[in-house]
C-alpha cells in the first residue's frame, strides 16, 4: 500500500481459523520519512481480538511489528466470511513525543493536521493443511472455500443416519423378544394342561373306583 507516512505490510489481516484455537497476524508499520509518526490500532470487533501494541511511535525510517491476535472461536462464521475490519491512523509527532506522552487528540482529525488513515479488512482462512517442515502452513488452492463446514455437515449428517439405523435394529430386537416371551407363555401353558390331563387319567387307573350299589327294591302296595 503506497503511503507518505509509513508502508504497511500486508495490506490485509489474515488469520488461519481453526475452532477453539487462537490465532495471529503480524502487521508490519514502516516509517518512510525523516519524522516521529504516532500510529494508533483500532477494530470493529474489539472483544474478538488483541492488538500489541495498540498504539505507539515510530522512530524515522524505522518500523515496529504489530501482532493482532484473533481469539479461540467456538464456532465457523458463515461460509468462513469475515465482516470486521481494522483502522490504522498515522500522524507526525515532536522528536521528543512519546507513547506515555501523547494527547488525547493527537489522532483527531483537525484542519491542517496530517493525518492518514489506512483500512483492513480481515480474512479467514480454513487450517485444513498441515505445516511443512520448515513449520510454514501451506496454503490451500482455495483458501476462502468452505470444504471445512461441508465436510463437517456431511459427517453429522452420516452420524445421525448411523443413530437411526442403529435405533430401528433395537426396536426390532425388542419387538423379537417380545414375541418371543408370548410363544414361551403360550407353550407353558400347554404343558401345565397336558400334565393336568395325565395326571387325572393316572388318578382314574391306580385309585380303587367306588363299590358299585343295586338301586333299592321299591314296595308295592
Amino acid at each position: 500500500m503506497a503511503s507518505k507516512l509509513v508502508n504497511v505490510d500486508p495490506e490485509e489481516l489474515r488469520f488461519q481459523f481453526e475452532l477453539e484455537k487462537p490465532s495471529h497476524c503480524d502487521l508490519k508499520v514502516s516509517n518512510t520519512t525523516d519524522k516521529n509518526i504516532a500510529f494508533k490500532v483500532k477494530t470493529t470487533s474489539p472483544k474478538k481480538y488483541f492488538v500489541r501494541p495498540n498504539t505507539g511511535v515510530i522512530q524515522p525510517w524505522e518500523s515496529c511489528i504489530i501482532r493482532v491476535t484473533l481469539q479461540a472461536q467456538l464456532e465457523y462464521p458463515p461460509d468462513m466470511q469475515c465482516r470486521d475490519k481494522f483502522l490504522l491512523q498515522c500522524t507526525p509527532v515532536s522528536t521528543s513525543s512519546d507513547t506515555e506522552e501523547l494527547p488525547q487528540n493527537t489522532f483527531a482529525k483537525e484542519a491542517g493536521k496530517q493525518l492518514e488513515e489506512y483500512k483492513l479488512k480481515v480474512v479467514y482462512i480454513a487450517r485444513t493443511d498441515k505445516t511443512n517442515s520448515d513449520g510454514n502452513v501451506k496454503q490451500s488452492p482455495d483458501p476462502n472455500s468452505n470444504q471445512a463446514i461441508q465436510a463437517a455437515r456431511a459427517a453429522k449428517d452420516a452420524a445421525v443416519k448411523e443413530v437411526a439405523q442403529l435405533q430401528q435394529e433395537l426396536d426390532s430386537l425388542k419387538r423379537k423378544n417380545q414375541k418371543k416371551s408370548s410363544g414361551f407363555s403360550i407353550k407353558l401353558a400347554i404343558a401345565v394342561g397336558l400334565i393336568g390331563i395325565m395326571v387325572g387319567l393316572l388318578l382314574k387307573l391306580f385309585l380303587p373306583s367306588p363299590p358299585f350299589l343295586p338301586p333299592s327294591p321299591t314296595t308295592e302296595e
